[in-house]
């Protein structure tokens, strides 16, 4: 399974980077704001500077809902860079912008994803990326991790391309789950991936190994 970090934090891209497991970033207007990041010179030019941390895979959120500016947007986005994926909404003029910039060679991520019958769409449209958010399912009581299944199903049964890109993701245990049903890829933010290196068992043996060392060797 692929790791993307969802930020658009530079230090933690990095950092997730160093740590050698970082296979894309995911972004959306939201966090874009978070970090400050305003004005359109400014966020191209912050997507660039992602781009230049990161392997391949940079999803940059267009702002547009109607089909043509959804399209001239996501022209303008993959000009940044070859690593840029164009994120469009699940939305009608999302789904025929998607088939349109697909069909000229663009990179997609179709989100907002939240039942099986929009992942169905986005795959007929050709997205390279479908983005379900299984915790904010969660958060109305529904089972996130159900649609991550159910999706996965789906595409086996009719050899869909599009890759399950699981969003919105809490913890470990979504991420370990995602993983056993299946998901191509997660994003998530990069606490959620450190915290899969912590275990007491670990810490407890690598501590009892060093005060050995220490007994025999002084």
């Amino acid at each position: 399974m692929k790791f993307f970090i969802d930020t658009a934090n530079l230090k933690e891209i990095q950092e997730a980077y160093d740590l050698g497991v970082l296979d894309g970033v995911t972004t959306n207007p939201s966090l874009m704001a978070k970090e400050g990041i305003k004005g359109a010179d400014n966020i191209r030019a912050h997507y660039k500077a992602i781009c230049n941390i990161v392997d391949d895979n940079v999803s940059a959120e267009v702002i547009a809902t109607d089909f043509e500016g959804i399209v001239r947007e996501g022209k303008e986005l993959a000009k940044i860079d070859s690593k840029i994926v164009v994120k469009a909404p699940m939305i009608r003029d999302g789904v025929k912008a998607i088939k349109k910039l697909t069909s000229e060679g663009i990179r997609t991520n179709c989100t907002l994803v939240f039942s099986p019958g929009q992942a169905i769409l986005a795959a007929k449209a050709g997205a390279t990326f479908v983005s379900p958010f299984l915790g904010r399912l969660d958060d109305i009581s529904q089972d996130g991790i159900e649609l991550i299944a159910q999706i996965r199903n789906i595409y086996n049964n009719y050899g869909f391309g599009t890759q399950i890109l699981a969003a919105s993701i809490r913890h470990t245990i979504h991420l370990v789950k995602c993983a056993e049903i299946g998901a191509d890829v997660a994003t998530c933010p990069l606490k959620v991936i450190t915290d899969l290196l912590n275990h007491p068992l670990t810490d407890i043996g690598l501590a009892k190994f060093l005060a050995d060392h220490k007994k025999v060797n002084g």
